[in-house]
């Protein structure tokens, strides 16, 4: 089979993308443009701060993410170090503690029933457990 030049190659697509009316730079700029909205908003971006450091309304998802496993056993039991650490996270007064850790426990049954029952879910479950408790 009979290779093409990679100068015949590059003359062919340049051709073929000015009789579509575009032009390099503009076809470079949507590249750029749409690549760097792209990483912008799905790679944590804006999740951290300028220092390289979790941005506060962040933490709590953050600690969810790492530590699924270790959490969910926590939660099924209704006690635990995770547990208590995320009540820290989520802003649960320490008088209020073991409220949340039965409620949490309560809602264990109703999370796991579900089909995707990933970190997202375990989150959104302590964090209406704690905002139900102000």
């Amino acid at each position: 089979m009979k290779t093409l030049s990679p100068y015949i190659l590059a003359a062919a697509v340049l051709t073929v993308l000015q009789a579509a009316g575009c032009t390099i730079k503009g076809t470079i700029n949507q590249i750029t443009d749409t690549t760097s909205n792209v990483t912008g908003t799905t790679s944590g971006a804006a999740w951290w701060n300028e220092d390289g450091q979790i941005k506060p309304d962040f933490k709590a998802a953050a600690f969810v993410v790492a530590n699924e496993r270790n959490l969910e056993q926590d939660i099924a039991a209704g006690r635990g170090e995770y547990l208590t650490s995320m009540s820290v996270l989520l802003g649960v007064s320490e008088d209020r503690r073991p409220a949340f850790f039965s409620s949490a426990q309560a809602g264990y049954a109703e999370v796991t029933g579900l089909r995707s029952a990933g970190p997202e879910r375990w989150h959104l479950l302590l964090q209406s457990t704690a905002n139900a408790l102000r």
